[in-house]
């Protein structure tokens, strides 16, 4: 397989990505296809479906081997389960799926037709191999049980952001950053009151501690 685009989003690093898609639906991001896939009509009717499906390389995941079980961070990372029982990206083929919500076909100068999705939980500049329709009378069954995913399903922190700091962030950027800080970015073993986390947001370094269930933004400053 090779790459039909790649996808344009807030995250430069893995931490603060949201743990599914649709878990912040204010995120933005674009998706520019490579220049061989910009003919007008392979995306012909796309804009009459409400959200897709991206199917995507876990590009910071290669590794050598075989592992079948894996560690889900929001298990505390010492319960195991069988890798083809997770979405974890450490997968013998490294491909992701996830559904986004299309917001826009938008028609550029420079980069062709890009797609304007949201609630996307990729890494910036993800290579996309495939983008296929979701269809909600095949694609959602309403009957279907979560599995020990179900036990964190509601899980939100209450987050502190003091004005004078979130003001520095543009505020369009707003509700996503809030959302995504509310999704825990902490791998759940970690439970240390007086630890600062750092999480790269939209070219902002953010800066945040958690007790309990709320977490506080302590800093902000523009990413080195």
């Amino acid at each position: 397989m090779k790459p039909i685009a790649h996808i344009y989003s807030d995250f430069d690093e893995k931490f603060g990505i949201p743990r599914q898609s649709g878990r912040c639906p204010s995120l933005n991001a674009k998706i520019v296809f490579l220049p061989e896939y910009r003919h007008p009509d392979a995306l012909r009717e796309i804009e009459g479906f409400s959200h897709l499906w991206l199917i995507f390389d876990f590009s910071l995941a290669h590794r050598d081997g075989f592992t079948p079980t894996v560690r889900p961070p929001r298990l505390g990372g010492n319960r195991r389960v069988g890798v083809f029982a997770s979405r974890s990206p450490f997968r013998p083929n490294n491909i992701g799926l996830s559904s986004v919500r299309l917001l826009e076909v938008k028609k550029t100068e420079n980069e062709g037709t890009v797609l304007i999705v949201s609630g996307a939980d990729l890494l910036n500049g993800t290579p996309i191999y495939d983008i296929k329709p979701y269809l909600p009378y095949t694609d959602c069954h309403t009957d279907a049980v979560g599995g020990y995913a179900e036990e964190f399903e509601g899980y939100r922190l209450k987050v502190d952001f003091p004005d004078e700091l979130l003001k520095t962030i543009p505020e369009e950027k707003h509700d996503a950053l809030i959302e995504c800080l509310s999704d825990d970015p902490r791998p759940s073993y970690q439970d240390d009151d007086e630890r600062v986390y750092s999480m790269l947001f939209a070219g902002f370094d953010v800066k945040f501690r958690v007790s309990g269930d709320k977490l506080t933004v302590i800093k902000i400053k523009n990413a080195d």
